[in-house]
C-alpha cells in the first residue's frame, strides 16, 4: 500500500470542503485539544506542508530548510484556508515530480517522497480536524487514505489496530483520542524513512 500525492489530494480536499462553510465565521475558537486557535491552525498547516516541499525540493540531510510561511495577518478565514491548500497542492506537485529515490531530513527519519505524502495527510487530516472541532463541525475522511497512512507512518499501530476504523486508529496514533481498552497516547511518533530502511 502506496501512500501517493493523489491521496495528499483526497485529503486536502475532504478538509477544505468540511470546513469552508465555516469560513464565513470567526476562526478565533480554540482548534481541538490544541492550544492554538483555527486561524493559527490552519496557517501552521499551511507552513508545514511549504515546509515539507521545501525538504524535498532542497534535499538536506541533517536539518530543516530554514524558512517560515506564514498567512497575512489580516487575512481572513477563507484566505487562510486557501494559503494551507496551496501549501498541501504545492506539496503534492513536488511528490509527483520527486523520484523514489529521494531522501530529505525530517526528525523522525530520512523521508522520501512517500513518507512526505503521509505526513501530509496526516497534518492535512488532524489539523483539519482539529479546526472543524473548534467550529462545531466534522471532518470525514476517505478511509482508504487513511489506512494507507496508517501502514506507512504507524506500521505497528496498523497491525494491532486492523479491526479498527482507519480514521479513529489515525485520531488515536497521533494522540486525538482514546479508544476501548487504549488510553489517549500523550506522546507519540511516526515513521518518515521508508518501511525497509
Amino acid at each position: 500500500m502506496v501512500v501517493t500525492a493523489d491521496d495528499l489530494d483526497a485529503a486536502l480536499s475532504t478538509v477544505v470542503a468540511s470546513l469552508q462553510p465555516a469560513t464565513a465565521l470567526g476562526w478565533s475558537a480554540r482548534a481541538g485539544s490544541l492550544e492554538w486557535d483555527c486561524w493559527h491552525t490552519a496557517e501552521h498547516l499551511g507552513d508545514c506542508l511549504i515546509s515539507f516541499a521545501g525538504q524535498l525540493l532542497a534535499r538536506p540531510e541533517k536539518r530543516f530548510v530554514r524558512f517560515m510561511a506564514n498567512a497575512d495577518q489580516d487575512a481572513s478565514p477563507a484566505e487562510v484556508l486557501e494559503f494551507a491548500e496551496v501549501g498541501g497542492r504545492l506539496l503534492a506537485a513536488t511528490v509527483r515530480v520527486s523520484g523514489a529515490d529521494v531522501r530529505a531530513y525530517h526528525p523522525s527519519g530520512q523521508a522520501d517522497p512517500e513518507g512526505f505524502a503521509a505526513m501530509g495527510c496526516v497534518e492535512a487530516l488532524l489539523h483539519g480536524d482539529d479546526i472543524a472541532q473548534g467550529l462545531g463541525l466534522a471532518v470525514d475522511p476517505p478511509r482508504d487514505v487513511c489506512t494507507r497512512v496508517l501502514a506507512r507512518l504507524f506500521p505497528a499501530a496498523a497491525q494491532e489496530l486492523a479491526g479498527v476504523d482507519p480514521w479513529a486508529a489515525l485520531k488515536w496514533s497521533t494522540g486525538r483520542i482514546e479508544l476501548p481498552g487504549r488510553p489517549r497516547l500523550t506522546g507519540w511518533h511516526w515513521r518518515a524513512a521508508p518501511l525497509g530502511e
